[in-house]
């Protein structure tokens, strides 16, 4: 039931528990203790009562014959009662008056016990509850005093029960205006500390509303709930960049994708006028314009195959590929497939075993992307050298191209992004970003530099290692 409760009301309700629980707990234990002190204070008085009745030889006082059978002192009437008490169960009660009748107190065997000891001791004495013959409660104690007698005093209880019945109806009050003042105590204070979680809740609900993933809450402090609004904060600024990123990746694929396919249609047109004139095309321009149709529809499905790669869901830093896969065999694979695309290019490779986290497939994709780039750069009959150096796991791709622009380094691994010499030439701008993904998810470095020994540039990727 309390699960359906709001959260303020579920914590002042605990909080008022807590509170009952413990104010219980300490009426409970003052009323126990102020009993006891009650109890011990009376078990005092009664042996304080019950000492004259020993002579200071140690035998029975005088007094006990003015027990049995007289009338007890004006004093004393309504308070004490004494009764003599002997082995076999016999007894005699001190007499009250007509208007004050004193009641017997029956006798158990611990005051049997007493009555029979052999010798008169002061530790001969037993104190006890019991109830008279007209039902009062009484405190009694029972004393040796000499041969097969004692002599019990009994007082009556209702003066303690009743100060205790009074104790115990303020507690219950005094305990419940406790609760409820905690109770009210408890809801101010579950308000005011989830004024914070009552600002983040506006916040969720308005983005979820409206959409609006620029919503900022305000922090201050460092507490939980500080923490939680700077978690919300940057999750809406982590959706609101891939959000751009996405609207980016949008936008940039629908101009390449307008460039192959303005000039599909294009060629496609003029391959039906020609069908529809009756004007036949020249075989030589028709062959020319089917090469060009091929070309673009290779380019437009290399194109939705990048875009394809780059929409799957980045693998957080924290959690690397599980699958070990051997960088040396994915480089091998990728320069026999840049041979087949250019095979009056040089490429001289130098490869020693190495074994890394991530997906074979895509470590080679990589590769032939650095591979294409240095060869598409490197013009007519370029060179490329691959190496990987087993010591520290690194990939080198160098072309003898025209270099890149110091201006165009901070930009070349991101998506749709071509430098100004290369809008001329074929390609998409995806194939360093791919490049960039793979190696990220395998939990490595890139970066592209220019050539030291001379025109050119080095693409170098660190990789880490593991066991093959």
């Amino acid at each position: 039931m309390h699960r359906h409760l709001p959260l303020r009301a579920r914590l002042a309700l605990l909080t008022a528990l807590a509170v009952a629980l413990a104010v219980a707990a300490a009426a409970v234990t003052c009323w126990v203790l102020t009993r006891n002190q009650l109890r011990e204070q009376m078990d005092r008085t009664l042996a304080t009562t019950g000492t004259p009745f020993l002579n200071p030889r140690g035998g029975p006082s005088a007094t006990i014959a003015d027990i049995c059978g007289r009338p007890a002192p004006p004093f004393q009437r309504g308070l004490l009662t004494y009764q003599v008490i002997r082995a076999d169960g016999w007894s005699c009660t001190q007499l009250g008056t007509t208007t004050d009748p004193v009641s017997p107190v029956p006798v158990s065997t611990a005051d049997k016990v007493i009555a029979a000891a052999n010798a008169v001791d002061d530790t001969k004495v037993v104190f006890h509850d019991a109830t008279t013959k007209d039902g009062r409660h009484v405190r009694v104690m029972t004393q040796h005093v000499s041969r097969d007698t004692a002599v019990s005093v009994s007082r009556p209880l209702g003066e303690i029960e009743s100060s205790l019945d009074s104790l115990a109806l303020w507690l219950a009050v005094v305990s419940a205006i406790g609760i409820v003042g905690a109770a009210t105590l408890g809801l101010l204070v579950a308000r005011a500390a989830l004024r914070p979680v009552d600002r983040l809740t506006e916040a969720a609900e308005h983005v979820a509303r409206t959409e609006d993933l620029d919503t900022v809450i305000p922090i201050a402090g460092k507490d939980e709930i500080a923490r939680l609004g700077r978690s919300f904060n940057a999750m809406t600024a982590s959706l609101q960049a891939s959000r751009l990123r996405q609207q980016r990746l949008i936008a940039d694929a629908g101009h390449e994708l307008r460039t192959p396919l303005t000039s599909l249609r294009t060629n496609t047109d003029l391959l039906l006028r020609s069908e529809q004139t009756g004007r036949p095309i020249p075989p030589a321009d028709k062959e020319r314009l089917l090469r060009n149709v091929k070309a673009q529809l290779v380019e437009l499905s290399d194109l939705v195959g990048d875009l394809l790669l780059l929409a799957r869901p980045e693998q957080a830093p924290s959690t690397p590929p599980s699958t070990s896969a051997g960088l040396h065999t994915a480089i091998e694979r990728a320069v026999r497939r840049a041979e087949l695309r250019a095979p009056d290019a040089r490429i001289q490779v130098e490869l020693e075993p190495w074994y890394v986290r991530g997906e074979p497939a895509a470590l080679e994709r990589a590769v032939v992307n650095l591979l294409d780039n240095a060869l598409k750069f490197g013009g007519s009959g370029a060179e490329a050298t691959v190496r990987v150096r087993l010591h520290d796991g690194e990939l080198t791709v160098r072309d003898h191209g025209p270099g890149i622009a110091a201006d165009d380094v901070p930009y070349v691994f991101e998506r749709f992004w071509r430098a100004p010499a290369a809008r001329g030439l074929p390609g998409s701008g995806l194939g360093l970003a791919i490049v960039a993904r793979t190696v990220a998810d395998a939990g490595g470095t890139v970066a592209l530099e220019p050539a030291a020994d001379g025109p050119g540039t080095i693409a170098r990727i660190r990789l880490p290692g593991t066991t093959g």
